[in-house]
């Protein structure tokens, strides 16, 4: 008996150590624990000039079921065309996309209080954002900083977020300059996006403009941007550079151009901030002739799939990530039942997708094939005036 008890705690202890050794396998390449399905509250931002739509609205969504429900117009705004959730749950931040603001060549973003209870927003306090048309923001993992693009400003900035959630006075401005060869469209800078890479040692910025991915040092204590060493890596002539994603592993970054409607591999050496180009592949099919614009980018929780909208084919393309090289293999584009596709998001349990499609006035609701990375509608569509971002957050989530 004794020795049978024996041989019980030994195999019990084996599995113990063997199921840590997995988890910390895990954690060391980069993979995201398993998320639990549950319920959320979808944030939408949308354009409000010239449209129906009054500011921000939203949804409560079940990732048991990918039901989406209309909970309404949480917040009143101006052009609140981009989201961001603080890490805390707490507070929500969104760009006010307008060219002048208070008599300056500015536009805003927005401080936002959530109502854990009811998922209502209540304004904290807006900021100039010292360039025209902020068309992006994001935060750093710690929730001490918001960092926006200025579109039409050619320009980013970061504000460091008070105890209360409000923004306080720039800590960074950095003024691009420059152009590239499409007399149009590159006549000048046109930041469009940044956010910090996975370490939250650089900040990344795709410059339409500049056809270049521009690489900045973020000091987190300071909330400051200095140029890294290569400064940019240097996209195609005319693609237009829009948006990008990181794979779960930090290692590699995908680079999504919206002129050219093509992703860019980049492999990623987290310790310098230096991206090496790998591969470029088409969102499009071979045989599409027509006029189209890439919008968004998203990697899969698993790392397995990535996904970019079409604006003019009106679909969203799935492409197969290779784990180990990193590289991309077109798989489908699939229609988002609607017109130009700005934005979409994936829920947090990789289940379901999101498609914003803003000029047919709705979103619609996608079942992720977690074996294939295949979309399916579910038929759950539901109207809402000119939908342009897509944030998810845990109901009642406050940490």
């Amino acid at each position: 008996m004794k020795i049978f008890r024996r041989a019980q705690f030994l195999l019990g202890l084996l599995a113990l150590l063997l199921g840590t050794s997995l988890l910390l396998i895990g954690a060391g390449r980069g993979l995201p624990p398993p998320v639990p399905h549950g319920k959320y509250v979808v944030y939408v931002g949308t354009y409000t000039a010239k449209t129906a739509s009054k500011g921000i609205y939203s949804y409560g969504f079940d990732a048991t079921t990918g039901k989406l429900t209309p909970m309404g117009l949480v917040a009143e705004t101006t052009n609140p065309s981009f989201l961001a959730l603080h890490p805390n749950g707490r507070f929500l931040y969104a760009v006010n996309e307008v060219g002048d603001y208070q008599g300056q060549k500015s536009g805003a973003v927005s401080a936002f209080a959530i109502d854990p209870a009811s998922g209502k927003l209540t304004l904290l306090n807006q900021m100039a954002t010292r360039g025209a048309d902020p068309c992006y923001v994001s935060l750093d993992k710690t929730g001490h900083h918001v960092l926006v693009a200025n579109y039409n400003g050619g320009s980013v900035i970061v504000f460091p977020v008070l105890a209360d959630g409000r923004l306080g006075e720039a800590t960074a401005f950095v003024q691009h300059q420059g152009h590239s060869v499409n007399p149009q469209r590159q006549q000048g800078p046109h930041a469009h996006m940044i956010e910090l890479a996975p370490q939250g040692n650089f900040a990344l910025t795709a410059d339409l403009g500049l056809d270049e991915l521009l690489i900045y040092r973020f000091d987190a204590a300071k909330g400051s941007l200095a140029a890294n060493e290569p400064p940019y890596a240097k996209g195609t002539p005319g693609a237009g550079p829009r948006h990008f994603a990181f794979d779960p592993s930090g290692q590699f970054v995908y680079l999504l151009s919206e002129m050219a409607s093509s992703v860019t591999t980049f492999s990623y050496q987290a310790a310098k901030g230096v991206l090496d180009n790998i591969q470029t592949v088409s969102a499009l099919p071979k045989d599409f002739g027509g006029q189209n614009s890439a919008a968004e980018i998203a990697v899969h929780p698993s790392g397995r799939f990535l996904y970019t909208s079409n604006r003019g084919h009106n679909s969203i393309a799935i492409l197969a990530i290779d784990p180990q090289k990193g590289t991309l293999t077109p798989v489908a584009q699939v229609p988002t039942g609607g017109k130009i596709p700005r934005n979409f998001a994936i829920d947090p349990s990789g289940s379901y997708l999101l498609a914003a499609n803003q000029n047919s006035d709705n979103i619609v609701v996608f079942k992720i094939d977690s074996a294939s990375g295949m979309l399916t509608p579910t038929g759950d569509v539901l109207a809402i005036p000119s939908p342009v971002c897509i944030v998810f957050r845990a109901e009642g989530e406050t940490r």
